[in-house]
């Protein structure tokens, strides 16, 4: 019998459409290709690129040359441009602004080959601290009220460049989807003075079914009601509201627990397309006991389609118990 399941915190339906069940191997991903040729995010090619804003790595400061281990760069096309005031204005009932912002590419890798998923931990950790480093410096513009980190991984989940990389973008506005988490964790905290993020983890740990891995800092977890299957949320098991005021020695169990949720992915369903986003408070933002931060995860294995559209309800193959199990089970 298929079930409608609600999200607890956006109040969002999910149907979990037990009738269309499937297991890791009905899904066929085609194996990424690597295309070769000229890529721009490749060392020695810093000059095709616009002039970089962040570095890991070279013994020697020599901005916009190789040896680098990690860069961040604006966007050659970005969605926003830094340049220019918001010009707020109205026409009629419709608003309009300037479409300013920032809009960065952080390249993760200066191996065209390697993956984000398979990077060793000491390289993994930088792309967490550029994440935080980025969104501290944007935060000092006061034109803009919040930072959107994500990454596309496959060409079915929007990634344009085969060179490993993550994305940013600030924005003079609040994104939907935050302030839809901002009021549902607020109407929550109002009616039980807890966070309900906390609790989730707290109900999550205790019945252990959707679980995925945790460490002694942070939780991985099938969420109750997601809209992809194997879709994972990584949260930290203390309360905090803001990406940016995690402790440098919470850095490497993080990457510990993300990278494991990745390669676990990658076992149970070889080179699957997916996003992840960073979900974190608006900048400059005081510490929230209603809202905690966190990653999710979303693997590209169904397809948005009329039904969806029309009705604003996903409709997922597989349960999230079964997605964690799965998960749990594949050997590393």
């Amino acid at each position: 019998m298929p079930e409608l399941r609600k999200d607890p915190i956006l109040g969002r339906w999910i149907i979990i459409s037990t009738e269309r069940g499937k297991r890791p191997t009905d899904f066929i991903v085609e194996k990424n290709r690597i295309k070769g040729g000229f890529c721009p995010l490749c060392p020695g090619n810093e000059n095709t690129t616009p002039p970089e804003v962040l570095s890991y790595g070279q013994k020697v400061p020599a901005p916009n040359t190789p040896g680098w281990s990690l860069r961040a760069v604006p966007n050659k096309y970005p969605a926003l441009v830094i340049e220019g005031d918001l010009g707020k204005v109205g026409e009629g009932l419709y608003d309009k602004m300037n479409g300013i912002g920032a809009h960065e590419v952080i390249i993760e890798t200066p191996d065209h080959n390697e993956s984000f998923t398979h990077l060793p931990p000491d390289r993994m950790i930088q792309v967490f601290w550029a994440f935080r480093d980025r969104i501290t410096d944007l935060s000092h513009d006061p034109r803009f009220r919040y930072v959107m980190v994500f990454k596309n991984y496959g060409a079915a989940a929007g990634a344009s460049l085969e060179h490993s990389h993550s994305q940013l973008v600030a924005l003079p506005i609040l994104p939907r989807m935050i302030v839809s988490e901002l009021d549902g964790s607020l109407s929550y905290y109002k009616y039980k003075e807890r966070c309900i993020f906390c609790d989730i983890i707290r109900q999550e740990i205790s019945q252990s079914v959707r679980v995925v891995c945790e460490n002694d800092e942070f939780i991985a977890i099938s969420p109750w009601a997601p809209r992809s299957p194997f879709e994972m949320w990584v949260l930290p098991k203390t309360h905090s509201s803001s990406y940016t005021s995690l402790g440098e020695k919470s850095f490497p169990r993080l990457t510990d627990i993300f990278s494991e949720c990745l390669q676990r992915l990658d076992k149970c369903i070889p080179n699957v397309p997916y996003n992840f986003v960073l979900h974190t408070s608006p900048l400059r933002s005081q510490p929230l006991e209603h809202f905690h931060w966190h990653f999710e995860i979303m693997p590209k294995l169904t397809m948005v389609a009329g039904f969806e559209w029309g009705s604003g309800f996903y409709i997922n193959p597989v349960p999230p118990e079964d997605s964690a199990k799965y998960l749990r089970e594949v050997k590393l």
